[in-house]
Order: structure tokens, then C-alpha cells, then sequence
């Protein structure tokens, strides 16, 4: 609990850069599985990105097993089939003329025992499919460009390649939980998609803008490197990107949860699953991912790399992230930290005692 105290307090100091190296490792495990699961079994396209004729009935106590024997003898028989909502049977087929599309149709109807015009048919032909795939893909193609250029102006071009490959691990794990875990990819898989990468550069865009500010404070004292100040931002912003994604995942939560399972509308589902993959994914990636990058680059400028050999040099040689001296917390230290002494301050038990002034005779 004390713990939870300092944190909600923002009383805390995390050494990241050390979280860093062991991050690294968890983003590369699993952007490979991510990958091996694209290549090996792909994405499940929904029909808007296939083709096809897709039908669905409401058919309680009916299994997948029975509906294809109803359909044996037809062209859906080899069909992808699958319960959908709880109740209802989904049959998709690369059907394309219509006396087997009815017969599919009638086929279900009798399976399920409704009225004609109960059994949903969706037919999407495969050229109209391939326009909806390639302005997904120019959307996103789009999306980076201009998200680049505005992070470059803004604030600096290394910034914007943090930010890229930060959205980008995030999109390859979340389209990797669709591909291991059989999701169906939809349009509104895509939107959701397209707004995850939204709330993953909001979150670090507000980490670039705090260490841009804190690096002008204390970058001029010469006595702390980049990676050091990268740190003390992400202190200082850490409860404040904690409470944005509480707030985010709750309505998502609600969404899929009550908005699917209990009303049963799977367009939120499938909009819902691919938010809360991709807000919790864009929280880690904004810490650990985009600032790494960043830092990384940024230690190997003249400037940066001078003050870390001079730091590593006062230091002995010593590893680890240095806190924020408290001769420098005017200039951006840690919330909650004591101040130094002073006249009206005494200094601290255990502290050396500081030198008095001799006076002028």
C-alpha cells in the first residue's frame, strides 16, 4: 500500500532505462511470435476483405457440426462455419452465382426451422474487397507519413522515428493476438486499428513534450546525460499516463462486455477486442519503447556523448540512472522530493555538515 501511496503521490522513482533492457526483450519475444503467426497462418479476412457469400440465422441449440450436415450436398459444405453471438450459425462461401446461393439459403432455413427472409445472405464481390484492403492500406501508408511530418516540425526527427517505431511494434502485436488468436479481421478491426495508433502517439507525444522541457532546464547544467533526463520525465508522467489508460480501458471494457456478450452486437466486439489490445499495448510502448529510441539516438550526438563521458568519468565508472540532485530540482526534480537546506532548513540527519562562511573582519 505504501507503495501505491508514493505512486499515486507521484513520489516514486523508477529507474527505466534498467526496465529498458529487460522490455527489449519482451517487445522482441513478441514481435517475433506476432510475425511467425502472420506467416504461418495469416489473418482470418472477414468477407468485406475476401469475397464472397456470407449467411447467418439464428439457430439456438444448434452446433457447427449439425449445420454442416444440413449443408452436405451443397456448395457450402466445405464452407468456413462458426457460431456467432451465442445462438446464431455464420456460413461463408466463395459463391458467386445465385440458384447456389438460394439453395444454401433454403438449406438454412430448413436447418433452423424459420420463415423465408429470416436467413441473412451478404454477398461481396472480390474486386469490391481488394478497394476496401488497398484503402485500408493507404490509410495507414497516409497515416505515417503525415504523423512523421508533423512530429519532425513540431518537435525533432528523432522523435518522430520513436514515435513510428513505437506505433509500429504496436500494430505488429496487435494484429498478432488476431492472427494467434483466430480473430476475424473486419473494417471496424481497421478503425479500431487507425485509433489505436491515435492513443499510442498521444501518450508519447506527452512524454516527448515533458523530457523536451525538462532536458532545456537541466541539459544546460551539464551534468546530466539524456538518457538521465529521459528518465526523470518519464517519472514524472508515468501516474498521469497510468490514469489516461484507466479511464480509456473502462468504456472499453463496458463496451465488450455489455455492448457483445449481453446485447449481442459483434461489430463492438470486434471494435472493442482491437482497443483494448491496442491501449494497453500503446501505454507499454510509450515507456518503454518510444523513449528508448529516442534516448538511444540521442546519446550518441557530440553534445550528449561529451556529457556522458564527463558524467561517467565523475562517477568512476558507475552504472545505473542517477536521481535528480537537489541542487537541480528548481529547475524540474521530483514531485515530493525534500528541498535542500537552507538557512530556515537544516540539514538532514546523516547529511555532511555544510561549510560555514568565514566572515570578513
Amino acid at each position: 500500500m505504501n507503495s501505491l501511496r508514493k505512486l499515486y503521490f507521484g513520489q516514486h522513482h523508477f529507474d527505466f532505462p534498467l526496465m529498458w533492457r529487460k522490455a527489449l526483450v519482451g517487445s522482441a519475444a513478441l514481435v517475433l511470435v506476432s510475425l511467425g503467426a502472420l506467416l504461418v497462418g495469416g489473418l482470418n479476412l472477414g468477407i468485406e476483405f475476401e469475397g464472397g457469400t456470407s449467411w447467418e440465422v439464428n439457430a439456438p441449440d444448434k452446433s457447427v457440426a449439425d449445420a454442416r450436415d444440413a449443408l452436405s450436398g451443397t456448395g457450402a459444405a466445405a464452407g468456413k462455419i462458426q457460431t456467432v453471438g451465442g445462438t446464431a450459425i455464420r456460413v461463408r462461401a466463395d459463391l458467386e452465382d445465385q440458384a447456389s446461393i438460394d439453395e444454401v439459403t433454403d438449406s438454412l432455413r430448413d436447418f433452423a426451422g424459420v420463415e423465408e427472409g429470416d436467413v441473412s445472405v451478404t454477398t461481396v464481390g472480390p474486386s469490391w474487397g481488394d478497394q476496401i484492403t488497398s484503402k485500408a492500406r493507404n490509410a495507414l501508408v497516409w497515416f505515417f507519413i503525415i504523423v512523421a511530418a508533423y512530429i519532425a516540425i513540431r518537435l525533432e526527427w528523432k522523435m518522430a522515428v520513436g514515435a513510428l517505431v513505437a506505433v509500429a511494434h504496436d500494430i505488429v502485436i496487435s494484429v498478432g493476438v488476431y492472427a494467434v488468436f483466430r480473430f476475424e479481421v473486419t473494417p471496424a478491426t481497421v478503425i479500431a486499428f487507425l485509433t489505436i495508433m491515435g492513443y499510442s502517439l498521444y501518450d508519447t507525444i506527452v512524454v516527448y513534450d515533458k523530457v523536451r522541457d525538462v532536458a532545456g532546464r537541466l541539459g544546460t547544467t551539464g551534468r546530466y546525460t539524456y538518457t538521465e533526463m529521459m528518465n526523470q520525465s518519464l517519472n514524472q508522467v508515468l501516474m498521469r499516463s497510468i490514469n489516461t489508460s484507466i479511464t480509456s480501458v473502462l468504456p472499453v471494457l463496458s463496451m465488450l462486455v455489455i455492448g457483445s456478450f449481453f446485447l449481442g452486437a459483434l461489430t463492438l466486439q470486434e471494435f472493442a477486442i482491437a482497443l483494448l489490445i491496442g491501449i494497453l499495448v500503446g501505454t507499454y510502448s510509450s515507456i518503454f519503447v518510444a523513449s528508448s529510441v529516442v534516448a538511444y539516438m540521442k546519446e550518441r550526438e557530440a553534445d550528449h556523448a561529451a556529457v556522458a563521458k564527463k558524467v561517467t568519468a565523475r562517477s568512476g565508472g558507475g552504472t545505473g540512472t542517477r536521481v535528480v540532485a537537489q541542487e537541480d530540482v528548481a529547475l524540474g526534480g521530483v514531485p515530493g522530493r525534500p528541498k535542500r537546506a537552507t538557512a530556515d532548513r537544516p540539514t538532514p540527519a546523516g547529511a555532511p555538515p555544510r561549510p560555514r562562511k568565514k566572515k570578513k573582519k
